[in-house]
């Protein structure tokens, strides 16, 4: 039961840390695209601005490392962002593995459990006979409560594994459309719409 109670608190600490983390508003800032391009057109964009926003968010620092590079060919300013891009999604994905690690190996941990109580079973069994329902009973529970907790742990562990890995997708696929609009509007490759881009 112990290792079960450390991957519960482990669990519930990483789903907590990451939905702080993995909020939209935090890794794609509202209208960030349009900032640059604005700071782009009235010539503002010098290295404190550029450092800022790589300071500011995940997708700021992605679309900073193509504006360092942004009077390159656009292919130099296109693997610069994608080299970045790698970066912030291993740290987008921290701790995650670990999350799947402890929803499949929880249960592996409660049937640990209830092996173990069978034995204490058969031990009592073989130490005293069928006649003491009590002992018997005993061994039983245990088993059967190490193989709750073990999955009680495993299936949030495994809904939040999948929903953070889902929400990890969906974030790195609109850091890409808005880091790939920055690039054409800069090397004039796309036209800018009084809405946005």
């Amino acid at each position: 039961m112990l290792p079960i109670m450390l991957c519960s608190v482990v669990a519930l600490a990483i789903i907590a840390e990451r939905f702080w983390v993995l909020k939209q508003e935090k890794v794609l800032p509202t209208n960030l695209v349009v900032q640059v391009w604005q700071l782009h057109q009235q010539r503002e964009l010098n290295a404190e601005r550029i450092k800022r926003l790589r300071d500011g968010s995940p997708l700021g620092r992605i679309l900073a490392a193509g504006l360092i590079n942004m009077h390159h060919e656009r292919e130099v300013m296109k693997e610069a962002i994608e080299e970045t891009g790698r970066q912030v999604v291993q740290e987008l994905e921290r701790f995650l593995n670990t999350l799947g690690t402890i929803a499949s190996i929880t249960p592996l941990l409660g049937l640990l459990g209830t092996v173990i109580g069978m034995i204490k079973v058969f031990t009592a069994i073989t130490a005293l006979g069928v006649g003491n329902p009590t002992v018997l009973a005993g061994g039983i529970s245990e088993a059967l409560i190490t193989t709750a907790a073990g999955l009680s742990v495993a299936i949030p562990s495994l809904m939040f594994y999948r929903y953070f890995r889902g929400k990890v997708d969906a974030l790195v696929l609109k850091m890409e459309e808005e880091a790939l609009k920055m690039v054409e509007v800069i090397h004039g490759e796309r036209e800018v719409a009084e809405e946005g881009l």
